[in-house]
């Protein structure tokens, strides 16, 4: 089981906006449903989420999009656990380009537990903190996608003019 859980997909039309790049709402999406892979995939599926009566909600998400990403574009989306808290969560996702060995997206979401009898936050389950490995930064997360290769991880042309 791994520390990191990597989803690799190409991007389909259907995810495309009016300006024909993947709508935000997609990133949203497939943040999600990655973050469930990687819990079923640490043993935690939403039939022993239910058996132990609670459910993770979302408290905050924040995007950082660097780079646009196109119908037809293969994708690896990682994510991770970056920290554990007594009542929550922060998962943190990278959408990597692998043709490229570029970033397209950062992202994070904080998820709370929440007891599904009283709707009010509760404290992590020890056998649940136990299932995830906390990974603090990035660093691991790019070794794994390939970044340590020699791709290019850096921020977009754009920016690195802008502050220079």
């Amino acid at each position: 089981m791994s520390r990191i859980h990597i989803r690799d997909f190409v991007v389909p039309e259907s995810a495309m906006d009016v300006n024909r790049h993947v709508n935000n709402l997609e990133y949203l999406r497939w943040m999600q449903d990655v973050a469930i892979e990687h819990s079923a995939a640490r043993g935690w599926d939403l039939a022993r989420y239910h058996a132990a009566r609670v459910v993770w909600v979302v408290r905050s998400h924040a995007i950082e999009y660097l780079r646009p990403v196109f119908a037809g574009e293969r994708l690896q989306l990682a994510t991770w656990v970056a920290d554990l808290r007594p009542r929550s969560s922060l998962r943190r996702y990278l959408f990597w380009r692998p043709d490229d060995g570029q970033i397209a997206a950062r992202a994070e979401t904080l998820w709370v537990l929440v007891n599904m009898g009283t709707g009010r936050a509760c404290p992590l389950p020890a056998d649940l903190s136990g299932s995830f490995d906390v990974v603090p930064d990035e660093g691991e997360v790019l070794q794994r996608l390939g970044a340590a290769t020699g791709r290019s991880a850096a921020p977009p042309v754009e920016a690195e003019a802008r502050d220079a």
